[in-house]
């Protein structure tokens, strides 16, 4: 599993600052804690940055590259001039750097879709259509037919592009979760050879802070298995960069298990393990949401 590090994030109150007054510390401290914290990717997220996204995208992507530029770089915009300022200032990586992301919206995609043939990059691909967030998995996958078959039109294959099922919060849109795994299960078919991502933190977005690791860790778990290739997540959360790099084979063996239909005996099972039983089961909907699943 692959990790994009998520927290070069304009919401930072910290890296927020340094954007705005162009502090390179901040920013460059950031990039090597990510690399050292063994992040495949550094996603740069400018959020809309309408105002001056324009000079700031490419001055953040030199300022990360003065200190770190053996990993790629993420650009994560919806100001589609800030993203070609930066490809034009951008030095090359030992992978191709991704535009994050382009939405299967014909406004967005006819203007980005040149923007990646041109420059060589990868880019996810948001299934975010023109009514918003797709209902189901077939509407997901109509939506990725649309915007791959555009792609390789603009002459970028499959293995350039990075789908991007969208994540929603466990407690306000839990369906969603399963809609997203039964979607990833099909990407294949859709797009042979096509890589794939979400913001897994998104499952977490609401919910307590303690309980934002285990959500995090087991859905990305229960994604993996249904074909995921990489996840933008937080550098911080050691442990879920442990599973993602095949450290914590046990956990993800009683994820598998729970998801199966065969959980182990929870009287059988330290708490650790209990702990990923039980998020399965809320996760899939199994079990009630509440913020007290853990402990019932």
């Amino acid at each position: 599993m692959y990790l994009i590090g998520e927290s070069l994030n304009v919401i930072s109150k910290k890296i927020g600052k340094a954007f705005k007054e162009r502090d390179p510390k901040p920013i460059q401290e950031e990039a090597l804690l990510q690399k050292a914290k063994g992040m495949d990717y550094i996603d740069i997220n400018l959020g809309p940055a309408k105002k001056d996204g324009h000079e700031l995208m490419p001055w953040v992507v030199q300022t990360v590259q003065e200190v770190v530029s053996d990993i790629p770089l993420a650009l994560d915009t919806s100001n589609i001039d800030a993203i070609e300022a930066a490809l034009k200032v951008i030095k090359p990586a030992p992978y191709p750097h991704i535009i994050n992301s382009i939405m299967a919206r014909p406004e967005r995609y006819e203007r980005m879709l040149p923007l990646a043939a041109e420059y060589g990059t990868d880019f996810i691909a948001l299934m975010w259509g023109p009514d918003g967030l797709p209902r189901d998995e077939n509407e997901r996958a109509s939506l990725a037919v649309e915007l791959i078959y555009a792609a390789n039109e603009a002459g970028i294959e499959n293995d350039r592009i990075w789908v991007d099922g969208i994540v929603t919060p466990v407690n306000i849109q839990q369906p969603q979760l399963i809609s997203l795994m039964n979607f990833q299960a099909m990407i294949q078919d859709i797009a042979p050879g096509a890589k794939s991502t979400c913001g897994l933190s998104n499952i977490s977005n609401g919910p307590p802070d303690h309980l934002r690791p285990i959500l995090n860790q087991t859905y990305m778990i229960m994604l993996e298995t249904n074909g995921m290739y990489s996840v933008i997540s937080d550098p911080l959360d050691e442990k879920l960069t442990d599973i993602a790099k095949g450290n914590r084979q046990d956990i993800v063996d009683v994820v598998n298990a729970t998801m199966q239909g065969n959980a182990p005996d929870l009287g059988s099972l330290s708490k650790e393990m209990q702990d990923y039983v039980k998020t399965v089961k809320v996760i899939l909907g199994e079990t009630l949401y509440s913020d007290s699943w853990l402990e019932v």
